[in-house]
C-alpha cells in the first residue's frame, strides 16, 4: 500500500498525464467515502463530474464568506478547520475569526497541473482559502500579553499580502498563517492534501483537500512546512 502510495505521489509531482483511477488511502487512516470514485479524466473536450451529494454551508464555528457548496462527507473536515482557525486565533489575537474567506468549493473541472484528473473541487471535496477576517475585540476581553494595542480593532489576514512578512503587524499575521498550517497538517482528522504558497498557482490561498493520497507542499523561505513532531 505505501509503495503504490509514494508511486501516485510521484506521479502529481511529474505532471504524468496517465494517473491511477484511485488510490488506497494513507497508512493508518480510514478509509474515505469519496476514495473510491475514479479521479481519471480525459485529459481533452467536455468532462462531466461524478454525480455527488452538495450542500450548502455557512459554517458551524465559523462562517464562510461567502457560503461554500460542498459534498455532505466534506463537511466534518470544514469543522476541522473552524476548530483550528478558532483554536489559533485565540492563542495569537485573544479571539477567534468571525469568517473564514473562501474562493471555491465545488467547481467541475480537471486539475489545472494534471488534466487527466479530476480536481477534487470536482467531488465538492475541497476548499480554498483566501484569509480569514476579524472583528473588534469583545468588551471586557484582554490581548494577548505583548500584542499591540491596535489589534483590538478589526482586520483582515490574507494568505497572499502577509505570508512571507517578516516585521510589523503583517508579522504577527504571517505568525497566525503558519501556525494554522502546522496545525492542520499534524491534525489527521483534517485535510489530507494541504497546498499553499510555494507550490505553484497557490501563491494567494490555502488550498485543502480530501484526495485519497497524502500530499504537504506549503513552503516557508523554500522549506517545507512540517508539523512537529508526535509528543511521546
Amino acid at each position: 500500500m505505501r509503495r503504490r502510495l509514494g508511486l501516485l505521489v510521484t506521479l502529481l509531482l511529474a505532471s504524468s498525464p496517465a494517473l491511477p483511477a484511485a488510490a488506497d488511502p494513507p497508512a493508518g487512516e480510514p478509509a474515505y467515502p469519496l476514495d473510491a470514485i475514479p479521479r481519471a479524466v480525459s485529459p481533452e473536450g467536455e468532462m462531466r463530474c461524478p454525480e455527488v451529494g452538495l450542500v450548502d454551508y455557512r459554517g458551524t464555528l465559523l462562517r464562510y464568506k461567502p457560503v461554500i457548496w460542498v459534498n455532505a462527507d466534506f463537511r466534518a473536515r470544514l469543522e476541522a478547520l473552524e476548530r483550528a482557525a478558532r483554536d489559533t486565533a485565540v492563542e495569537i489575537y485573544g479571539r477567534g475569526p468571525e469568517r473564514i474567506v473562501q474562493l471555491g468549493g465545488y467547481g467541475c473541472r480537471r486539475m489545472r497541473e494534471h488534466p487527466g484528473w479530476l480536481s477534487e473541487h470536482g467531488l465538492g471535496n475541497a476548499i480554498d482559502v483566501e484569509g480569514f477576517d476579524f472583528g473588534h475585540l469583545a468588551r471586557g476581553a484582554t490581548l494577548p500579553p505583548g500584542l499591540d494595542p491596535a489589534f483590538a480593532n478589526g482586520f483582515e489576514v490574507r494568505v497572499q499580502r502577509h505570508w512571507a512578512k517578516k516585521t510589523g503587524h503583517a508579522a504577527v499575521h504571517a505568525r497566525f498563517l503558519r501556525a494554522l498550517a502546522v496545525k492542520l497538517i499534524g491534525q489527521r482528522d483534517a485535510f489530507r492534501v494541504l497546498l499553499g504558497p510555494g507550490y505553484p498557482g497557490h501563491q494567494n490561498h490555502f488550498h485543502f483537500d480530501m484526495a485519497p493520497f497524502r500530499m504537504v507542499q506549503i513552503f516557508e523561505d523554500g522549506a517545507l512546512l512540517q508539523a512537529p513532531p508526535a509528543q511521546p
